[in-house]
């Protein structure tokens, strides 16, 4: 694609993330209170099992003993990395920091709004939200906090993002992201990365992109796809797979309809599941 085109849709993606993320609105539907039933049981449940398994398989334990370092990239309003930092707290795992970093001002005006709200005090002071871009996760931090390189590089554990990957890919930068979460994770640190699920068949937003928006600006990455920048980046793939049936705005009915309907679907059809998951390792020497 020439590279006129491709800064012309990149421009008009912006605009149209800038709309979505910032008005109050839909800032709503990302905050813990307000974003519905669905994501609440999904980080109970499915989300956070990934997150503590990801942590029990695959960080040394003597990270666990220092203190785990974490970065939520696309955080929203931080829902994901706030419930991880409680369940660790619950399960006696020390965080040494957490970072989340989104695009949106506004988003990260409102995560730390909810982690005064919703975290322990201790807790508090350890987690840290920034306004930083996907594509230039460290630059973007460094420049808005005045924190340095060598406090951020090759320090990190675990770094983790939701619904924000496929958004990478649609601005063609997928590739940057990737190689920045390798800068951040120390050798064996993981990332996990789940979106949407490309050949799930009813995702409401579907149809309304599919009126508004042109095929790249509303594109849906493949498994594969999710997968491919991590490994062009060095990285080991631990996990590939589709899961998960259940939507983050679904009410309670819906949730324990989905919940029930869950292994049949998953058995009948487990590549039509509605979202994707990769969990990748950063190669180099692993301790227990």
């Amino acid at each position: 694609m020439p590279k006129a085109a491709s800064a012309d849709i990149a421009s008009t993606l912006n605009r149209e993330f800038l709309d979505e993320y910032t008005a109050e609105e839909n800032v709503r539907r990302y905050c813990k209170e307000t974003a519905g039933n669905g994501i609440s049981y999904l980080l109970d449940h499915d989300y956070g099992k990934i997150y503590l398994d990801a942590i029990d398989n695959f960080i040394p334990a003597s990270r666990l003993r220092d203190g785990l370092r974490l970065w939520e990239f696309g955080c929203g309003a931080g829902m994901n990395l706030i419930h991880l930092v409680s369940l660790l707290r619950q399960r006696g795992i020390r965080v040494q920091s957490a970072y989340g970093t989104d695009f949106s001002d506004k988003l990260i005006e409102a995560a730390n709004r909810d982690a005064e709200k919703h975290l322990n005090p201790e807790d508090t002071e350890r987690v840290r939200f920034c306004v930083a871009r996907n594509q230039n996760l460290i630059g973007d931090v460094m420049k808005g906090s005045g924190t340095r390189r060598d406090a951020l590089a090759g320090s990190f554990d675990l770094v983790f993002g939701v619904n924000t990957m496929r958004y990478c890919h649609r601005l063609m930068n997928e590739n940057e992201c990737a190689a920045d979460i390798a800068d951040l994770l120390i050798s064996g640190g993981v990332c996990i990365v789940i979106d949407m699920n490309d050949r799930f068949p009813a995702f409401r937003s579907r149809l309304r992109d599919r009126l508004t928006m042109d095929a790249k600006a509303r594109y849906l990455p493949s498994l594969d796809e999710y997968a491919r920048p991590f490994s062009s980046a060095g990285f080991e793939i631990l996990e590939k797979k589709n899961f998960c049936w259940i939507p983050h705005s679904a009410s309670p009915r819906l949730t324990a309809v989905m919940t029930a309907l869950t292994p049949m679907l998953s058995a009948l059809a487990p590549d039509r599941a509605m979202r994707s998951l990769v969990i990748a390792r950063k190669k180099g020497p692993r301790r227990r």
